[in-house]
């Protein structure tokens, strides 16, 4: 009777623990459906080629974006060609030489850290010490070293784990060979994680794409259209940062609707670039 009882009561609490799960489940992917379906619904009529291929202009009264969204690929550039040789460099370095346990605690830990302060802190120390105390006054550069920032413990923690996960038989088999240590991380262990660091990378770039509040400090509201190394030194705002010029500061939210569907696009597309890329290199290192 009481082994009955105890079983009656175990179904009746995994039945309880699956519907709870189950809810939660449901709960998530109604609210992203509802969030994209809003969005794409409110923005996507505002999308034309006008928009994606203009500038804005006082004078003649038009609305367009193509100088956001070109500074928006010349900081994801920027910021990118700095970030990926420091984050990887010092995940070589904390997983392949160190050898204080205490120090590669300690900077992961300060990693951490700067993982969790607010982006706009970064923005204000962007501010007060690129843009002022560096004299480069309020630029492209200045937000794309304060990105950097932001997002170098991301690709770093990123590319530790994945340089953990390759095995070490495979290091001493080198070893084995003759290799030096640099010619091992180089040949044998970089090549097996691959897969992970490409994908920190594309994720840190949808981090860049998501990001405004640092960049209000830092990079600037303007929209003038310029070559890549003019507008490194000059301000420039970037979609995020113009969606929120649009929508609060002008009020023109049919405009501010147009650039977050863009931006919800841009943002699924490189999350699907992040899967897929995974994917391959992950069934590529399997054969």
């Amino acid at each position: 009777m009481k082994k009955n009882q105890l079983t009656l009561r175990r179904r009746g609490y995994i039945l309880l623990m699956r519907s709870l799960m189950l809810f939660s489940v449901g709960i998530t992917c109604a609210l992203l459906l509802f969030l994209l379906a809003y969005v794409l619904v409110k923005g996507l009529p505002g999308v034309t080629w006008q928009l994606l291929s203009g500038k804005p202009s006082y004078l003649t009264d038009t609305i367009g974006i193509l100088p956001d969204i070109l500074n928006t690929l010349y900081i994801i550039f920027a910021t990118l060609l700095i970030v990926i040789p420091l984050g990887v460099g010092a995940a070589i370095y904390l997983t392949e030489y160190a050898q204080n346990k205490r120090l590669v605690g300690l900077i992961e830990y300060a990693a951490e850290t700067l993982s969790g302060i607010p982006s706009i802190i970064y923005g204000l120390v962007g501010m007060l010490f690129f843009c002022q105390f560096l004299d480069m006054k309020t630029s492209l550069l200045a937000g794309a070293l304060t990105l950097v920032i932001m997002n170098l413990p991301t690709v770093m923690r990123t590319t530790q784990e994945s340089l953990k996960t390759v095995p070490q038989s495979y290091r001493e088999g080198a070893f084995g060979l003759g290799a030096g240590k640099w010619r091992v991380i180089r040949t044998v262990v970089l090549p097996g994680c691959v897969d992970g660091v490409i994908t920190g990378c594309i994720l840190t770039v949808g981090r860049i794409v998501g990001e405004s509040a640092a960049l209000l400090f830092t990079a600037g509201l303007a929209h003038a259209l310029n070559g890549f190394w003019a507008s490194l030194n000059s301000a420039g705002a970037t979609l995020t940062v113009a969606l929120y010029f649009y929508a609060k500061e002008q009020g023109k939210f049919e405009t501010a609707f147009a650039i977050a569907a863009i931006l919800l696009l841009l943002t699924l597309f490189i999350n699907l670039l992040a899967a897929l890329v995974g994917r391959y290199f992950k069934q590529r290192r399997s054969l």
